[in-house]
C-alpha cells in the first residue's frame, strides 16, 4: 500500500501509485491510488494523464489491502479453487464457465451491469428477487484456500497439457493478438444510450 512508503517523503501531496491491467497497451482500465495526503490537484492531474492517453481511470477512495482488480480475480480464482478441490468440476469447467459464459458477459458490461439487466426492472428488482438466495450461496464458500497440494496438481496438469509450459510464449502472443482484435472491436461498438437518452 503507497501510505506504507511515502508519508516521510518530502513531497508525499504528489504521490499516488497507478495500477494498470496487464497487459496494459490492450487493457484500457487503470487504478489510480492516491493517499490520505495526496493533493486533490495531484490527483486530478493524474487522471486528466491517464485519460489523456486513452486509459479508464478508477481512483481508489479509501485505503484497501489489495488492488480492486486483484481482490476481483482472487475471489474467482478462490472460489474456482475451491469447487476443483470439493470435486464439483474440473480445471476445465471452470475455465470453459468463464470464455462460454461470464467472461463474454463481463469482457463489455461488468457484474453490476449484468445483474442491473437480469431483472425486468433493474438492480432494486435484482435485489429484492436474488439477495437472499445469493447470501446463502456466498455463505458456503468457505475460508481461502492455499494453491498446493492435490488440486494444485490437477489444476497444474490441465494447464500444462494445454499449454505446455515451453511454448507459454506463443500462447501469451495468441492471447495479446486476441486483445489487440478485441480492442479494436471495441472501438466500433455503438454506445448504450446517448447522455440525452439516459434523461
Amino acid at each position: 500500500m503507497p501510505s506504507c512508503f511515502t508519508e516521510s517523503l518530502s513531497y508525499q501531496g504528489n504521490c499516488l501509485v497507478y495500477h494498470p491491467v496487464n497487459p496494459p497497451h490492450y487493457c484500457p482500465a487503470i487504478e489510480v491510488i492516491p493517499v490520505p495526503w495526496t493533493l486533490p490537484e495531484s490527483k486530478s492531474r493524474a487522471v486528466a494523464l491517464m485519460e489523456g492517453i486513452g486509459l479508464w481511470s478508477v481512483i481508489t477512495k479509501k485505503k484497501c489491502y489489495g488492488f480492486i482488480l486483484n481482490r476481483l480475480q482472487y475471489a474467482v480464482l478462490q472460489e474456482g479453487w475451491r469447487l476443483v478441490r470439493d470435486g464439483v468440476c474440473d480445471a476445465r469447467d471452470i475455465d470453459t464457465v468463464m470464455t462460454g459464459g461470464l467472461g463474454i458477459r463481463w469482457s463489455f458490461i461488468g457484474p453490476f451491469e449484468t445483474a442491473h439487466l437480469n431483472a425486468p426492472d433493474g438492480m432494486r428488482d435484482y435485489a429484492e428477487r436474488y439477495s437472499q438466495g445469493i447470501v446463502r450461496v456466498s455463505e458456503s464458500f468457505g475460508t481461502p484456500a492455499p494453491f498446493e497440494g492435490p488440486t494444485l496438481e490437477q489444476v497444474a496438469g490441465y494447464l500444462e497439457e494445454e499449454m505446455p509450459v515451453e511454448r507459454l510464449g506463443e500462447v501469451r502472443e495468441w492471447r495479446d493478438k486476441v486483445l489487440k482484435d478485441m480492442a479494436i472491436f471495441r472501438q466500433g461498438m455503438p454506445p448504450r444510450l446517448s447522455e440525452q437518452e439516459r434523461k
